[in-house]
């Protein structure tokens, strides 16, 4: 039987943001202070670069099989306990990197990291489902800007417990396994079930290979992932290395945070603020419009962080290019939320996410051969990509736009 939720939308997305952002806090530390916990455990400073490129490839590898999965479990059971099993599994993983005295024990709780990822689709699917068509756009909006706004605070309060209150990285990470754990109690308590229009029946196995076949039957949708897996390209295999990037700037060693925390703080703050933006423009120009814009934009940020000389430069450039990431994110979500058919809603948001695992493979890998040209080839290369994957966006408004082309057009 399909219940509805009892819970008020406005209410859910409150908590689906508190839910996003912590994760994005711990996975933001991540990003900035990796390099610091492999010096911390030993790692020689030469072998710090190609290492961080491995381990982003890695944790994606992992997660992959088990996206069709998570979907299918979250629709056929619970959204709600596949929701509280990322969270618990965060706790895990920075609970392991944070105890971590090895390298090899760091890369087994970097690996872990891909059993804790699947819950973001899950989260759109109960929010489209639970939010009136007219609020759709800004519905998705704010929850886009959840996961930036985190990677700022994250990396920020990192930076400020590492410099100025003289403590490792590992306790950084202490933090945020706390910090999911406290996240997972709220779920529990505070969250109601929201169940899919249409529950799911049978073998797990067989629906979620359909749920995969019926979604790339859709030449829509095929165009968005192709579109989207280009972006995660692009943003992965220089995200790995924004880090160093800023310590080779500011010529800082990587026995401190430095001014790590201040950019990836301050931009993906200022960038975050401007993704409900967009999704309140989208809702009157089209998503499809706006989309290329984003991408493009991304393109641009990406592109001139190699060309900075100074770290307000950097953090200039890379406010642009997360403002891009978050709109981006909110416009694919929207597309396949008012496109989709209702019998495939679901399990096409569930697998949104597919394109990103797809790009955080591929995107760090190629980031780790790129990086033996140099620390800065890694950006232009990436913002190439951008560029390409703007192309393919203006290329797919163009023959699915309808009423929501490149041209524009009010959504309905």
């Amino acid at each position: 039987m399909n219940l509805r939720p009892a819970q008020d939308w406005r209410s859910l997305l409150a908590l689906y943001w508190i839910t996003s952002f912590v994760e994005g806090l711990g996975v933001s530390q991540i990003y900035a202070f990796l390099p610091n916990r492999l010096r911390e455990v030993g790692l020689a400073t030469a072998d710090v670069p190609h290492f961080v490129g491995v381990l982003g490839a890695l944790f994606f590898l992992t997660g992959l099989p088990l996206i069709p999965l998570w979907g299918v479990w979250a629709d056929k059971f619970s959204r709600k306990a596949v929701i509280i099993r990322s969270a618990l599994v965060e706790a895990a993983v920075f609970g392991i990197i944070a105890a971590s005295q090895t390298t090899w024990q760091l890369v087994i709780g970097m690996l872990l990291v891909g059993f804790q990822l699947g819950n973001s689709g899950v989260m759109m699917a109960a929010i489209r489902d639970v939010t009136p068509r007219h609020r759709l756009g800004l519905a998705m909006g704010i929850f886009a800007a959840s996961s930036p706004l985190g990677f700022g605070a994250g990396s920020t309060l990192g930076g400020l417990m590492i410099d100025q209150l003289h403590l490792a990285s590992a306790i950084v990470f202490a933090l945020s396994a706390v910090l999911s754990l406290g996240v997972a109690l709220l779920l529990a308590v505070a969250s109601s079930e929201v169940r899919p229009e249409v529950v799911p029946t049978g073998s797990t196995i067989r629906l979620a290979f359909g749920a995969v076949r019926g979604v790339m039957s859709d030449p829509t949708v095929r165009w968005l992932f192709a579109v989207y897996g280009l972006v995660f390209v692009g943003r992965q295999m220089s995200a790995q290395y924004l880090a160093l990037l800023v310590h080779e700037v500011e010529h800082t060693s990587l026995e401190v945070a430095g001014s790590v925390g201040l950019v990836l703080g301050v931009a993906t703050i200022v960038g975050a603020a401007l993704s409900p933006a967009g999704g309140w423009v989208a809702d009157r120009l089209g998503f499809r419009t706006v989309l290329v814009m984003a991408i493009a934009g991304m393109a641009v940020g990406f592109g001139a962080l190699p060309l900075a000389a100074t770290v307000a430069g950097l953090a200039i450039a890379y406010s642009l290019a997360t403002a891009g990431q978050a709109v981006v994110g909110a416009m694919v979500s929207g597309l396949v939320a008012t496109e989709a058919p209702a019998d495939r809603r679901s399990a096409t948001l569930n697998l949104i996410y597919l394109p990103l695992y797809l790009g955080g493979i591929a995107g760090p890998a190629i980031g780790a051969g790129v990086v033996s040209a140099g620390l800065r080839a890694v950006f232009y290369v990436a913002a190439a990509v951008l560029v390409g994957a703007a192309v393919l966006a203006i290329v797919f408004a163009r023959r699915t736009g309808g009423r929501d082309g490149l041209q524009g057009g009010a959504a309905a």
